[in-house]
């Protein structure tokens, strides 16, 4: 088998992170060596590879499903915005400049299509296949001559596209139909077919609109997918959490202990890698929410505060807000507050930023012994350690530079009291850590709370990753896919009217 897949959806958040890890592991589990593929990804939630090369976290994930190590060549370019009109652009593993929406998709973007292909190619070379994902909607229009990600992928390697519409949401066949009819002949040549996502009910209902769906495009459906709770894992962005999810949406295990325990996680601007909190989401008897109100840190056993791409807009935020005074009152009782990057800078004594905010010299929060310095250079690192006589395992990505000037040694950073700070993402799906640690939150707020001593974040992510094989092996049309990777888009696919605007 040597082939390749680029799943589009209709809309942003229409499944196609989820559907193409589906595909990835269903594949794997066939015995095809098969890697995933995202030509242009605009994410927070990044993540760092073995070689120090920085990525998104959802082919991260999708890596994973294909139970190979992530590599840059697997998402070549990584947009992080920093605020709504500019961001920073990762080429290659590496940040190579900030760029405005109209100076990157003014000409900066098409130049890079090259690149994404090249890259592509190279993992077709050496995968017997290759499951790209695709970036918001393929029509859309206005973005079209400078596509790097969509169809500019598709027909530059000669792709069959799967378009995935989440029917949920309701609309999703006039969503499929007005995808197809807004593509130009060139590229409608290259849509096979289409997959539905999220359906509740009895799927014989839906029946009589997939042959209409046919019979006015001449295109397949290639499955109709189930609604599952919690199949979200490694969101590129916003607040839904994977595990999180699996947790609060699933029947909650009792906790191991005779209390719960409450993390409340500060939603500062531009979050980073909120992903960090889907380990304590995993534990029985972890509750996690996102909070915005100084009021709901009150009942809160832990706060964490998370990554950010703006950390000196997030310390303000913090300081208006009115959070920056209820964590100063929780230092001062000694109640359990925890900084992650972003957010163990602005819990330091002073920061200078030159490089992401340009606002110079400004005070933290003086939670923590620290002082911190933006370079210009980013650290992109997987360190290896030991906390709490656990090791731990984590990856950094941040241009502050933090000075430790006293406290008691955490990970890279220090603990002064209850309060922590590290730039470590990911150290609490080290189990072991995790559960130290949280056996220290507990005994500090006094909670009679005991983690469960077989909690394995490993095998939780396993377990999704195989549902989400499940979901494609039981109610997709895998002949018919199989066909489609193998082979291509089916010939003679008919012309859609009106088609893309000239």
């Amino acid at each position: 088998m040597s082939g390749g897949l680029l799943v589009a959806g209709t809309t942003s958040d229409a499944g196609k992170s989820v559907v193409t890890a589906g595909i990835c592991r269903w594949l794997v589990r066939q015995g095809v060596k098969v890697a995933p593929f995202k030509g242009q990804n605009m994410s927070l939630n990044s993540f760092v590879t073995r070689e120090g090369a920085e990525i998104g976290r959802a082919q991260a994930m999708q890596a994973q499903a294909c139970r190979v190590e992530p590599t840059a060549l697997m998402n070549p370019v990584l947009l992080k915005p920093g605020g709504e009109r500019s961001s920073q652009v990762v080429l290659l593993g590496k940040p190579v400049g900030e760029l405005s929406a109209r100076g990157y998709h003014g000409g900066r973007q098409q130049a890079l299509l090259g690149t994404v292909l090249e890259c592509l190619a190279e993992l077709r070379g050496t995968y017997d296949a290759v499951i790209c994902e695709g970036a918001g909607s393929p029509a859309e229009i206005n973005l079209r001559r400078t596509d790097i990600v969509n169809m500019g992928v598709a027909r530059g390697a000669g792709l069959p596209v799967l378009v995935v519409g989440d029917i949920d949401r309701g609309g999703v066949f006039a969503s499929f139909f007005g995808t197809v009819a807004l593509l130009s002949p060139e590229d409608q040549a290259l849509v096979a077919g289409f997959l539905v996502n999220k359906f509740r009910g009895d799927v014989t209902l839906l029946e009589p609109g997939l042959d209409m769906l046919r019979g006015l495009t001449g295109r397949h459906t290639y499955g109709v997918l189930p609604f599952r709770h919690g199949l979200g894992i490694d969101e590129e962005d916003g607040l839904r959490v994977s595990l999180r999810g699996t947790v609060r949406e699933s029947t909650v295990a009792p906790p191991y202990g005779e209390d719960v325990l409450r993390v409340a996680v500060c939603a500062v601007p531009l979050m980073s890698n909120f992903t960090d909190v889907d380990a304590l989401a995993a534990e029985p008897g972890v509750v996690v929410r996102f909070v915005d109100r100084p009021e709901e840190l009150a009942d809160a056993d832990l706060v964490v505060v998370p990554g950010t791409r703006g950390t000196v807009r997030a310390l303000q935020w913090l300081r208006e807000r009115g959070l920056a005074d209820a964590l100063a009152r929780r230092a001062a009782e000694g109640r359990p507050v925890l900084g992650i990057c972003g957010g163990f800078q602005v819990l330091g004594e002073h920061i200078e930023d030159d490089v992401e905010s340009r606002a110079g010299s400004v005070p933290g929060l003086g939670l923590l012994p620290v002082r911190v310095r933006f370079h210009p250079e980013k650290t992109l690192a997987r360190p290896v350690g030991e906390a709490l006589g656990e090791p731990v395992e984590g990856y950094e990505i941040h241009h502050g530079v933090a000075e430790v000037l006293g406290g008691m040694p955490f990970l890279d950073g220090c603990r002064t009291g209850q309060v922590w700070g590290t730039h470590w993402h990911g150290s609490l799906e080290s189990d072991g850590f995790r559960r130290a640690f949280l056996r220290e939150v507990a005994a500090a707020c006094g909670r009679r709370f005991v983690p469960a001593p077989d909690t394995s974040f490993a095998a939780l992510r396993e377990e999704q990753l195989d549902l989400l094989g499940d979901l494609i092996e039981h109610h997709a049309d895998t002949d018919a896919l199989w066909r489609l990777i193998e082979s291509g888009a089916p010939a003679g696919l008919p012309f859609i009217p009106p088609g893309a605007p000239a």
